[in-house]
């Protein structure tokens, strides 16, 4: 049980505080609530081009990383579709400049050309070396646009296009931070060994003056139900061919995603894991193969990643893992395969709450999607899903009209 407390500043600033007086640390994250969901389709990547800039200098501090290193404090930041999250630890004596330092950047940040300049070249060549020079780094920019035709999440954090950041000039940057970058669009939690009612006035010196935004937030489409299946062909310089197929599913916060989750558990989690002991192991359709969730706040995919054999083809790589997406389908899981996948994702979550960055990252996370306290149900939650819920899943998500396949073939040399 995560026992937490939150407060709201009068600018709109949700705040939550957690003590926990087993270590001499303390832990601040701050979840902006704008992703890459957020832009314009033709003016992609300024959230994750602000996750560099939030770095390079605000009003009263030129260098954030030479501050928090001073007193003892290391930091690091995210973005993804939903949020642009912003984390750091450092010990709980110097609690108070860590704040600081955090309300300084959301107040007002140092923008300047040559700044904007340093660091739009530092995701330019992000976007090259991550997503266009790197081996299978483009699946995802042809994955997105398969499955999605209408949602925003077509495109990936890194932008839909390298010229869309290129372009962006400081007019349309200063828009973006004083859109979305204000306290009334932001959740702030602090996490360690803290006195609440200290932290708390901390907080409001730093942090209370800062004004609110303009909220004008549109609202995003959603993506129509998909009604056939969907395929890409293509093929790039790399050593062997590559199968990814996606299914569209719910939101984070949706009921099904526990068993979306567990299905991708009993899927490809360890060694004993189906795809594993079946078609790696016993069958040697696969060299290596996983699934994994996206999610997202509002409707997300179930992805299937694999590499065949040497001498297995794409096409009987896809229908082996049809084979068993099939068998979910139409036998129930036994018990005990259930209760193991159950096993280890409560031990995950026993260890993340030993941790006062977790701690903080999910507090806000989930304040974000829904309300904290989802951080004290997500045991029940898992707990609560029985084999009918796993069939009934599997039966509504992996369906053929639901599916975008790509065949990625390596080119024969």
């Amino acid at each position: 049980m995560v026992a937490f407390e939150t407060f709201d500043l009068n600018n709109g600033l949700r705040v939550i505080l957690h003590t926990d007086t087993t270590t001499p640390l303390a832990a601040i994250n701050l979840t902006y609530k704008v992703g890459s969901k957020n832009e314009h389709p033709d003016k992609t990547g300024f959230a994750h081009l602000f996750e560099h800039l939030m770095f390079s200098g605000s009003k009263h501090i030129p260098s954030y990383d030479k501050v928090l290193q001073s007193v003892g404090g290391t930091n690091n930041a995210f973005t993804n579709p939903d949020i642009t999250n912003y984390y750091l630890s450092l010990p709980a004596k110097n609690l108070e400049t860590a704040l600081w330092l955090e309300a300084d950047r959301m107040n007002e940040l140092a923008f300047s050309e040559e700044s904007l300049a340093t660091q739009k070249n530092v995701v330019i060549e992000e976007f090259k070396q991550s997503y266009l020079n790197q081996p299978y780094g483009d699946i995802m920019l042809l994955l997105k646009p398969l499955a999605y035709k209408v949602h925003p999440y077509q495109w990936n954090t890194i932008g839909k296009d390298i010229e869309h950041i290129a372009l962006a000039n400081m007019e349309e940057v200063k828009r973006f931070f004083y859109q979305y970058y204000r306290p009334n669009n932001a959740i702030l939690s602090v996490t360690g060994n803290i006195n609440t009612e200290q932290t708390l006035s901390w907080v409001k010196k730093w942090f209370g003056e800062i004004p609110m935004g303009k909220q004008q937030i549109t609202p995003l489409p959603s993506e129509p139900s998909q009604t056939e299946k969907r395929f890409l062909e293509v093929e790039r310089n790399v050593p062997y061919d590559f199968i990814t197929i996606a299914f569209h599913t719910c939101k984070r916060s949706d009921k099904e995603f526990y068993a979306n989750s567990l299905l991708s558990d009993i899927l490809s989690n360890g060694q004993s894991s189906r795809f594993q002991e079946i078609l790696v192991n016993k069958k040697h359709i696969f060299s290596h193969i996983n699934s994994y969730l996206t999610e997202s706040f509002d409707n997300g995919l179930f992805i299937i990643n694999g590499i065949p054999s040497a001498g297995i083809s794409l096409p009987t790589a896809e229908n082996a893992i049809w084979e068993q997406l099939e068998e979910l389908k139409t036998n129930l899981i036994q018990q005990e395969e259930l209760q193991k996948v159950k096993n280890k994702v409560k031990t995950l979550l026993y260890f993340s709450e030993l941790s006062i960055q977790e701690k903080a990252l999910s507090l806000c996370l989930f304040e974000a999607m829904d309300h904290a306290a989802r951080i004290n149900q997500e045991e029940k939650n898992y707990a609560s899903v029985d084999a009918n819920d796993m069939i009934k899943t599997s039966r509504a998500v992996f369906r053929k009209e639901n599916s975008s396949t790509i065949y990625y073939k390596a080119i024969k040399q």
